[in-house]
């Protein structure tokens, strides 16, 4: 009886140092191919777009980097692209690139949940503040830009945006105005009219329009129709078509708001 319970000590002792070994052995010979931070994954010509994720097809980089380099020329602003997935060179592009204060790196990597991120140069936060590299990210970054339009779409699109504002002096938001963006606008707007609208009821006999009711009430469908209706829109875009709609969405609210009998009649009775 002694003799096998120490024999299964002893085997149980064997088994425990080779897994032991084993796992010493696999720790060491990892291959170092595998870890980030990885200088030898730089190109070995001078280039402003490293793809190793290939999110652009050929045609695509060659193009952009003619573009990157004619606008850095004239500027004197620069502009590269990093895309990764399960290997990055990290830290060694800061040199490889030369970056500085008026640099800028885009970063692509879908494992996370947004695909963008941005390294920037102080300088260049004098011209676009942080608030506006937030809404570049989750405007092209997100999950549902990068599904209906693709990664390559998504990079050249937010570079664009950098170029526009960097030529025109600076941004303090992303220019252009995305259809779900305008109908919140539109929302906003037709529901500050039609608080305007309830506030502009009679309530007085003989009274058309209760001006100063619309005037207490002018903080609120004031920030909803002007600060978010026609606010973001201007601020994006020259086009005159949003303005035009929203306004007329906060008339159309008014009218339906003023115009009701219900509440019309209510408010009399209640005087």
């Amino acid at each position: 009886m002694k003799k096998i319970l120490k024999d299964s000590i002893q085997h149980r002792f064997f088994v425990t140092a080779l897994a032991f070994l084993l796992a010493i052995l696999t720790w060491t010979i990892a291959s170092p191919a595998q870890a980030y931070n990885n200088p030898e994954l730089l190109p070995d010509e001078e280039t402003t777009i490293i793809d190793l994720a290939k999110s652009l097809t050929t045609s695509q980089e060659l193009s952009l980097d003619q573009e990157l380099n004619q606008f850095e020329s004239e500027t004197g602003w620069k502009l590269r692209v990093l895309t990764q997935y399960d290997r990055t060179p990290g830290r060694a592009v800061k040199d490889f690139w030369g970056l500085d204060d008026k640099s800028v790196m885009l970063v692509a990597d879908p494992r996370g949940g947004n695909l963008l991120n941005f390294s920037v140069g102080d300088a260049v936060y004098e011209l676009l503040p942080r608030t506006f590299w937030i809404e570049l990210q989750t405007r092209y970054g997100n999950q549902f830009f990068v599904r209906d339009n693709g990664e390559d779409n998504s990079i050249l699109s937010a570079l664009e945006s950098i170029e526009v504002c960097l030529r025109q002096g600076g941004c303090q938001v992303v220019p252009g105005l995305p259809r779900e963006q305008w109908i919140l606008t539109l929302i906003t707007s037709v529901l500050g009219g039609l608080i305007c609208g309830f506030a502009a009821h009679s309530r007085k006999p003989g009274q058309v329009f209760a001006w100063q009711w619309v005037l207490i009430f002018s903080p609120l469908w004031g920030i909803l129709f002007i600060s978010f209706g026609l606010g973001p829109v201007v601020s994006r875009t020259t086009d005159i078509l949003p303005v035009v709609r929203n306004t007329a969405g906060f008339l159309i609210g008014f009218l339906v708001a003023y115009l009701t009998p219900s509440f019309n009649s209510s408010s009399t009775s209640e005087t």
